[in-house]
């Protein structure tokens, strides 16, 4: 398990995720739903890499992505890792 100060240090090396609660997320927009859907795949294919999941909500545009480690209902460096993953998507 995580303590605070691990999930400060890990949160400073990711880009434009947030820490909400016991999870982390982020939301992306893109210009259009295709370009969106783009995105959520490149994601998916991580997601299976690491088999570790995010939820994952699209609204058009938008894509709206929470990790957390669902076992434990905390982070992990599960969630770190997946999320650095998904911030290398160009």
């Amino acid at each position: 398990m995580l303590t605070l100060e691990d999930i400060k240090e890990k949160m400073g090396k990711l880009q434009n995720w947030a820490l909400d609660g016991t999870m982390i997320v982020k939301d992306s927009m893109f210009p259009d739903f295709k370009a969106a859907m783009e995105f959520v795949n490149k994601v998916a294919e991580i997601a299976e890499k690491h088999n570790h999941h995010p939820a994952i909500v699209i609204d058009y545009n938008h894509v709206h992505l929470s990790l957390i480690t669902h076992e434990t209902n905390s982070l992990s460096e599960k969630d770190f890792k997946v999320a650095e993953d998904i911030d290398k998507i160009g």
